[in-house]
């Protein structure tokens, strides 16, 4: 049995703060109690700390806040190397950014190279948890997958699926695709902290037939995810309706072949009409908000406060490469701002809430992960309030918890990650040494 303890100022989610205040839990002086890669208890210093053995170790982080690893509710392993390609918006920059840069993991070595740095790099900027995108290359996951397993790290994955509009070197047939991510499922979901998520591309790229395969695999495998995109750009709806002409909706193409439901996370969600939202609430179907890409392509303004009236379960993604950061520090900041142009504000408690608990739900892995709650997994981080001296200069005036929240999504990126953990141990920092 081995136990480490953890010092500090802590703030974690029991639940969704729109709830209440009986959802925030934050102790000035705190102690985290971890047990063999599980917390075991989480409170007051002075409560806790008599339960401690004599020769105990206690790690204290000073000036620090230790919050629940981020949870990353969408993002693309093969595309950190394109990231910040300039001047289209999204189905021009699929073809001329996204579609090239995925081509290059038809070779095996090159997957081998990308897993560990993206992985790496996701860890720097405070992300312990994420759902990802792979390519159509099978060697795609499986490099990503032996990669988080050699981390301990919690990560949902799957292969896309698409068999038309693309490349060809990026096509595979209906069932061609279903063997090969069943083949996937059968050997990495469950395996140490990966999970499998079913992924087709998205309807531009997915026949009747795809479309159908994806919704027959998740009928199988009741445990699975389902991730894809929908309604992030108005080109790409009008191309879906010429597409899909007897669908009621973007949407429905989705729901018609098994899509809806409530192990299915919607990228973007942008351009979506009141019972669409409806629908997707009532499926309990999740949205992954993702704001800095639907700035940086000029997509549009997610629909946050009829999102969250219409009891949509949300999660913050990156969208790496069309997103600019893999920080959701930044993502945070970006989803303040996109939901105050919209009419509302979002304060800091909300935003951590999509960031961690609210991210987990929407993935199914909140029984596992997203607070800092006795039983979780211990991924864990700890943010630093004088990361730069700006930031330094603000707290000083903090006169709250949830104002320096609020600094540290504002002003934060991976400078403000000081320390991140998985299952309890310290994450390799390889992306922080490379920059240092």
């Amino acid at each position: 049995m081995t136990v480490t303890a953890h010092r500090g100022e802590i703030f974690t989610l029991k639940d969704d703060p729109a709830l209440g205040p009986d959802a925030i839990v934050h102790h000035l002086d705190g102690l985290l109690i971890i047990e063999d890669g599980r917390i075991t208890d989480c409170g007051d210093f002075s409560a806790l700390s008599p339960q401690l053995a004599t020769d105990q170790h206690v790690t204290h982080h000073e000036n620090g806040l230790i919050v629940p690893g981020f949870v990353d509710a969408h993002v693309h392993f093969p595309q950190m190397g394109m990231i910040a390609s300039p001047g289209r918006q999204l189905m021009e920059w699929l073809r001329d950014y996204t579609f090239p840069a995925e081509l290059d993991f038809a070779d095996p070595d090159h997957c081998q190279a990308a897993a560990p740095l993206f992985l790496d790099a996701l860890l720097a900027h405070g992300t312990t948890s994420a759902l990802v995108f792979g390519t159509v290359h099978s060697q795609s996951v499986e490099a990503l997958f032996e990669a988080a397993l050699a981390l301990d790290m919690r990560l949902i994955a799957g292969k896309v699926l698409m068999d038309r509009d693309a490349p060809a070197g990026l096509l595979e047939s209906a069932a061609d695709g279903y063997a090969a991510s069943k083949k996937l499922i059968e050997r990495w979901h469950h395996v140490g902290r990966l999970g499998y998520a079913v992924t087709p591309r998205f309807a531009p790229t997915c026949s009747d037939e795809s479309l159908a395969s994806a919704g027959r695999l998740l009928a199988e495998h009741r445990d699975i995810l389902m991730q894809t995109h929908l309604a992030e750009n108005l080109s790409e709806c009008a191309h879906v309706a010429a597409l899909f002409p007897d669908a009621r909706d973007y949407l429905d193409v989705y729901a018609r072949h098994g899509l809806l439901g409530d192990r299915s996370v919607f990228a973007h969600g942008i351009h979506l009409d009141d019972d669409a939202i409806k629908r997707l609430a009532e499926a309990r179907s999740a949205v992954a908000f993702c704001p800095t890409s639907n700035l940086f392509l000029g997509s549009g303004l997610m629909r946050y406060e009829a999102m969250r009236k219409a009891g949509v379960p949300l999660g913050l993604g990156t969208d790496i490469g069309a997103g600019t950061s893999l920080s959701l520090l930044d993502t945070m900041a970006e989803a303040y701002k996109v939901a105050h142009l919209g009419g509302v504000v979002i304060g800091a408690y909300e935003a951590f809430y999509h960031a961690t608990l609210g991210g987990a739900r929407a993935l199914h892995i909140d029984q596992a992960v997203g607070s800092l709650q006795p039983g979780r997994e211990a991924d864990f981080l700890v943010l630093d309030y004088a990361a730069t001296p700006i930031m330094a200069q603000r707290m000083a005036r903090a006169q709250s918890l949830e104002e320096r929240l609020f600094i540290l999504m504002m002003l934060g990126d991976d400078r403000a990650v000081r320390h991140v953990y998985l299952a309890g141990n310290p994450a390799p920092r390889l992306y922080a040494r490379a920059l240092s």
